[in-house]
């Protein structure tokens, strides 16, 4: 297709024909969880994963040894064991350094696959948001969607880079000092664990309130991100209104929001580094309370204690780490609930399972009595039906949501109809696959759309493929070409946004020329000449004719003038083609169609209505 999506609804008149999706099913926080950490260790990142496990395994061993080698170290020193106490002390030195160079490249690994996780989910939510049908779009506003795809996706990539490796060496660092614990002394062990249940029971309740805050956090960081989209490209009309005020004080009002919001999910969050350091004290003075106690008791020696003390910290340090990432990975959940939430979203609009490809033949349309509702039981479209011969221009007109875009909109298959049947070419579109449908449908928009890149390449977007020989020929049969010239770089221009530093006509210009390098068969035109000045309207007019030339063609337009050389002109009011049929015979009915083109040029000359006719007659 030439251009991108045609005129959109407000979201409040669309909700688009469909059972409630998946992403409004509650996920708990481990399944949301458990989708985040698949991006960065599932799948192919698999064997890089086991080889990263396999370093961290070994340097928390090397680790662990640290304590051991220093309680017998220090049994030599007491017992002045000079030979014994500088081999421990040798070996201590060497685990330190193992230790050091496996934590190095076990780091270095876990953020080669933090780095592919952020990569997997970004190109994964914006590859399937590409898949969705416009109904979505339609429900979402583009502010909200930048949030999920910035905000959301900057907590999932920050709980990658600054969790996931420490989670991973914690849970690892527990088990195995866990173990060797035990096989040391059980006694110990259990005075070093009464201090986890408190632990576990802090953390559980400070999520318990943390993680609706985080949620809210993001929601209103979306509201926020929302409103200063709409603010910045909408600048143009809050000057013109002066309006600049109000939208400082409505952004800082949102941004407040945030701010307590967010104030109180992080000081939730952030309690858990006091309490779970306290709680490690706590522990230290149990064990070696107990420690000293079985010491004089000789059942222990005072290595065997201080190495166990050291175990105790290398238990508690892990537990404390943990514990104080509790505010990134309550961000992380929220952030991917919100990103999953899109990612669950299924198109409304699929392809049949026997869908074949659409066979142009002509370009014969047919509406066979069509219903349509954006919003379930309110109709949109009411038994419309009508034809259209290979090569006619076809003119739709009729007071302002009618229902004119919309026909157009299930006509290149948008969305799809309630009831009814529309054929091209004697083929079901429901049952052709959407892109074999839309390669053969160019659309040229009433807002002309351009992006931030060269005009050639602006021109290239129509067709994979397209020469920039093609891209010339077409802008000449545009009118484009001489304008295209005269600007600083010609061809090699860079588009600022939207095309801005092109006026109204020249943007429209080369849309028509990109229609062109697309070679649509079928074409559809919707207000393509609105808000240009006359001369200019004069040369897309004439681009326009030579685009339409053969094919079959949609003109929608609240000019009538416009369309008054259509093959066939439908007139739609209310949902419904209330008239069908060429100018001449519609304005000799005197009906629907004599009162709209009356009431355009009524008043054009002295004399009212009688000068209307006039005028339409001297035209």
């Amino acid at each position: 297709m030439s251009a991108t999506a045609a005129n959109t609804k407000p979201a409040s008149n669309v909700a688009a024909n469909q059972t409630t999706p998946p992403a409004d099913r509650k996920s708990d926080n481990g399944e949301v969880l458990s989708r985040l950490i698949g991006f960065m260790l599932g799948g192919e990142q698999r064997n890089t994963f086991g080889k990263a496990m396999a370093l961290r395994v070994g340097s928390v061993i090397c680790l662990i040894a640290m304590p051991w080698l220093t309680g017998n170290a220090i049994n030599a020193a007491t017992a002045q064991q000079a030979d014994p106490l500088r081999a421990w002390s040798i070996a201590a030195i060497i685990a330190m350094g193992l230790f050091i160079v496996l934590s190095f490249y076990a780091e270095r690994t876990f953020a080669h696959l933090a780095t592919e996780g952020s990569q997997r989910l970004q190109n994964g939510l914006f590859t399937h948001m590409q898949s969705l049908s416009l109904s979505f779009f339609d429900r979402n506003p583009i502010g909200e969607l930048l949030s999920r795809v910035n905000n959301d996706l900057e907590a999932a990539s920050r709980f990658f880079e600054q969790a996931v490796s420490q989670i991973v060496r914690a849970v690892v660092q527990v088990v195995i000092i866990m173990i060797v614990m035990v096989l040391v002394n059980w006694q110990l062990t259990l005075a070093a664990l009464l201090i986890v249940p408190v632990m576990l029971l802090a953390t559980f309740a400070l999520q318990r309130v943390s993680t609706p805050a985080f949620i809210k956090m993001q929601e209103e960081l979306g509201k926020l991100s929302g409103f200063q989209e709409e603010t910045i490209s909408g600048h143009k009309v809050l000057i013109n209104h002066r309006r600049q005020d109000w939208a400082g004080e409505t952004h800082q009002d949102l941004a407040d929001s945030v701010f307590d919001v967010a104030s109180r999910a992080f000081f939730t969050a952030l309690l858990q580094f006091p309490l779970t350091t306290a709680l490690i004290v706590v522990q230290t003075v149990i064990v070696l309370f107990v420690g000293g106690l079985m010491v004089l008791n000789g059942e222990l020696n005072l290595g065997q204690v201080t190495a166990f003390a050291g175990y105790a910290a290398l238990l508690g340090s892990p537990l404390s780490d943990i514990a104080n990432l509790a505010a990134t990975t309550q961000n992380a959940i929220a952030g991917g609930r919100r990103v999953f939430q899109i990612m669950d979203e299924r198109p409304t609009v699929t392809d049949a399972p026997d869908a074949k490809a659409f066979e142009f033949k002509g370009g014969h349309v047919a509406f066979k009595d069509v219903d349509f509702s954006y919003v379930k039981g309110r109709k949109i479209l009411k038994h419309n039906t009508f034809e259209a011969q290979p090569g006619q221009k076809i003119g739709l007109c009729g007071p302002t949501g009618a229902g004119k875009s919309t026909i157009i909109n299930i006509l290149t298959r948008y969305y799809d109809i309630d009831s009814g049947a529309i054929e091209i070419d004697g083929q079901n579109i429901h049952l052709c696959t959407q892109d074999s449908l839309r390669q053969q449908i160019g659309v040229v928009l009433q807002e002309a759309f351009l992006f931030t890149d060269t005009v050639m390449n602006n021109l290239k977007y129509a067709r994979e493929g397209a020469t920039d020989e093609e891209c010339i020929a077409a802008a000449k049969e545009a009118n484009a070409h001489e304008f295209i010239m005269n600007l600083p770089q010609g061809y090699d221009t860079l588009m600022t946004e939207r095309g801005a530093n092109l006026s109204q006509g020249q943007r429209q210009m080369i849309t028509i020329a990109r229609a062109m390098v697309a070679k649509p068969k079928i074409l559809v035109l919707d207000e393509a000449t609105s808000n240009v000045d006359t001369r200019t309207e004069k040369l897309i007019q004439e681009g326009l004719a030579r685009l339409m030339h053969g094919r079959t063609s949609f003109v929608i337009a609240h000019r009538l003038s416009t369309i008054r050389d259509s093959a066939k002109i439908l007139v739609i009011n209310a949902g419904e083609i209330v008239e069908q049929g060429p100018h001449d015979e519609l304005m000799a009915k005197q009906g629907f169609y004599y009162t709209l083109f009356m009431s355009q040029f009524k008043g054009k000359a002295p004399g009212g209505e009688g000068a209307g006719s006039a005028e339409f007659k001297a035209s």
